[in-house]
């Protein structure tokens, strides 16, 4: 009899493993995913602040979204998210034969939702009009229904933004270089922008939508003291779009909050704690990717020494370097002798061999932005241990 089970065990293994293969053979071990189990993103507290997980720019059917607003809950839950907002179109309904024209509607169906599975879910909206000047998010905003629908001329662009910045919205031009190859102008500093931000109605500008890097628009936010956001602009299911796994993770923008509250968040947003990840990458401004960086990598003390054969020259420290966050670091040498290149995984470690003497090593970290052509640099101090 225990041979038969065993048999039956094995055979049921098998039919799993067949059925999770690729056609080129490959095993596909999401397939055991279980879609009732919550992904933790693990970064680490950031100079005594929480580093939220937060997607502010979403759709759902109640514009031109697949999804009802449930299923974006529920994907925000899943894939270890704390905050989102889901922005859709003031005035673009795809589905409004058979969907109600509600600007604030898909917000209402979420919002119970979200706070039984303890997610702080932002009301948001898209202000769409026409590139340029392009699409601008409110969030933390009030009733939408009021806003100005018509798409034609400057002025009464503005009037829309006004609409939202009246009820103390908190403000972000989306995805600045869409469409920057097939309309002129659409990727400049524009003036009706320039107004905005001159007035202090801009607070934001997105430099990640899904996996499209706006370089210009991080050095803007560095220029002009804007906050720096990152978000997946979700249009379809998230999995569908993004074929979660081990090293990937939605675009998101990550809030360095006093506390895990929707005014702590607020607070973080209008003073520009923020750094945005996408994929590999992290981009913002210098001071709050290096404190991210400093919170989540750590050099520890040498632990073996090796002295140069024969007596000649320096000797070499192995130390191990690691990474206590998901996030994904590679490092270049650019000053020192030790390790040319280090790519440190999420929640992994490395070997860094320095030659012996030296003060301190320094890196690039190639994998950062702090503006659209320099990377975050670092020392890693050898003479304190």
């Amino acid at each position: 009899m225990k041979k038969i089970n065993l048999f039956l065990l094995l055979l049921f293994l098998t039919a799993r493993l067949t059925h999770a293969q690729t056609d080129n053979g490959v095993f596909r071990m999401d397939e055991f995913r279980d879609p009732q189990k919550r992904e933790i993103v693990h970064i680490p507290d950031v100079n005594g602040y929480h580093a939220l997980k937060c997607d502010f720019h979403q759709h759902t059917v109640f514009s031109d979204g697949q999804v009802w607003p449930g299923v974006r809950v529920q994907e925000a839950w899943r894939e270890g998210m704390d905050v989102i907002a889901i922005t859709d179109h003031i005035e673009h309904h795809r589905h409004s034969g058979d969907v109600i024209d509600n600007q604030n509607r898909s917000y209402e169906i979420a919002t119970d939702l979200a706070a039984e599975a303890n997610l702080i879910l932002i009301k948001g909206s898209e202000i769409t009009r026409s590139t340029p000047p392009g699409h601008f998010n409110a969030i933390f905003n009030g009733d939408a229904s009021g806003y100005i629908t018509d798409r034609d001329g400057n002025e009464k662009d503005k009037a829309a933004i006004m609409k939202a910045a009246e009820q103390d919205a908190f403000i972000f031009w989306n995805h600045p270089g869409w469409k920057a190859d097939q309309i002129e102008g659409s990727y400049e500093w524009l003036k009706l922008v320039d107004e905005l931000e001159k007035e202090k109605i801009l607070d934001g500008i997105e430099v990640f939508n899904g996996f499209s890097f706006h370089k210009k628009a991080l050095d803007w936010c560095v220029d002009k003291d804007l906050t720096v956001m990152g978000s997946t602009d979700m249009h379809n299911l998230m999995g569908y779009t993004y074929q979660l796994g081990a090293y990937i993770h939605r675009t998101m923008t990550l809030v360095f909050a006093m506390d895990r509250t929707a005014a702590s968040v607020r607070e973080a947003l209008e003073a520009g704690r923020t750094v945005a990840w996408s994929s590999k990458y992290i981009a913002g401004k210098e001071e709050h990717v290096r404190n991210l960086f400093e919170a989540c990598v750590e050099v520890g003390r040498p632990y073996y020494s090796q002295e140069k054969k024969n007596g000649n020259g320096a000797g070499t420290n192995y130390y191990e370097i690691k990474n206590n966050s998901d996030l994904y670091f590679e490092l270049v040498l650019k000053a020192g002798e030790g390790t040319k290149r280090i790519v440190l995984y999420p929640e992994s470690s490395q070997i860094l061999t320095a030659n012996t003497g030296q003060k301190s090593l320094t890196y690039e970290v190639v994998s950062t932005f702090i503006r659209s052509d320099q990377h975050l640099v670092v020392d890693f101090p050898l003479d304190h241990f």
